[in-house]
């Protein structure tokens, strides 16, 4: 049934579950800028306020941020990750460097009990991703990168709730590691995490 034959709050809901499909599924992953209202329009076969209403119903949620004059960019893969974006944006750095230590810990630990070959190969492309972004000398490029690393790490846990948990509050932890990296990648601030791979690759929990 094609969209614009649906009533005008059953369409935008329609349109609203679209956009939040190809956000949630990472299609369009944080940080990027998602299609104008033009291109929306023809991709969906809808009315240009259809979709005007979809995009800030997202922005409302904290999915999108609509910025004047630069477009329209993903902040948060899920309604729960944009209130804890807005919940901790002003957080002490302190104690957001003490949430990342305890989960990514106790998920360091599961993974080296838990992990498949599968997971493996996914760390081990993560891991190259992040080493090559390092050498781009790119710091938003290696954040991304390190970011989704450590996102692996905690998806190998195999544990639901701590991945989808750390998935909301990666906006979060994102933002706390642009300010720990800043804007030049420095060779005295370089973590290398090969052993942190190669720990769960031979399933020492403690060395994790």
């Amino acid at each position: 049934m094609p969209l614009s034959s649906l009533r005008r709050s059953a369409l935008a809901d329609r349109v609203i579950s679209e956009l939040r499909r190809q956000i949630t599924t990472g299609e369009w992953p944080v940080g990027s800028r998602i299609p104008t209202e033009p291109e929306l329009v023809e991709r969906l076969g809808v009315a240009r306020n259809t979709v005007r209403e979809a995009v800030r119903a997202l922005a409302h949620n904290g999915l999108l941020d609509i910025r004047q004059g630069s477009g329209t960019y993903v902040v948060a893969t899920s309604e729960l990750a944009g209130v804890m974006h807005r919940r901790f944006a002003d957080a002490d750095p302190k104690h957001i460097a003490e949430l990342r230590s305890t989960l990514e810990s106790s998920a360091a630990r599961l993974a080296a009990d838990r992990r498949t070959e599968r997971d493996l190969r996914q760390l081990d492309a993560t891991l190259a991703r992040r080493e090559r972004a390092w050498e781009s000398k790119d710091a938003e490029s290696f954040i991304a990168a390190d970011a989704a690393l450590h996102q692996a790490v905690v998806a190998t846990s195999h544990n639901d709730v701590l991945t989808a948990l750390y998935a909301d509050l990666g906006a979060v932890l994102r933002e706390f590691l642009r300010l720990d990296v800043g804007t030049e990648l420095r060779p005295e601030a370089y973590m290398d995490h090969t052993r942190l791979v190669e720990a769960i690759r031979a399933r020492d929990p403690d060395r994790a």
